[in-house]
């Protein structure tokens, strides 16, 4: 059973845009700190964004800060990854993971705690 679901990839040209949706259950999704990575064929996985349990704050990696908004319905257990001016070195597998942290900086940290979706596939054409 898929309890963190990412969609919303695709192609785009760019300078186009895109935005993820990560959706989980109730239970993986309440009170966990989620957030976005992205990971190259033959790269380390990076972090892109993370934001805290009530959605009040957020944390980017800095190559990243003002072309993507993390952002996150408790309502709808949701959390939004919005991509804009995409670049061709953006193409990558995006992934959403929830993860048990107060510390939002922490919650973006390397490593292969939390519970992670399968993954959605971003592709940007020059």
């Amino acid at each position: 059973q898929v309890r963190v679901a990412e969609s919303g990839g695709g192609s785009v040209q760019a300078g186009g845009s895109l935005r993820l949706s990560c959706t989980t259950s109730s239970y993986t999704y309440k009170g966990k700190c989620m957030a976005w990575f992205r990971q190259v064929p033959g790269k380390e996985r990076e972090g892109v964004a993370a934001i805290n349990t009530g959605g009040g704050m957020t944390y980017y990696a800095d190559s990243l800060k003002g072309r993507f908004t993390i952002s996150r319905d408790n309502a709808k257990n949701t959390v939004y990854l919005e991509m804009n001016s995409l670049k061709p070195e953006d193409t990558a597998m995006y992934y959403c993971v929830a993860r048990i942290s107060t510390d939002v900086p922490a919650c973006l940290a390397l490593g292969a705690f939390g519970l992670w979706g399968q993954g959605t596939q971003v592709t940007v054409s020059p």
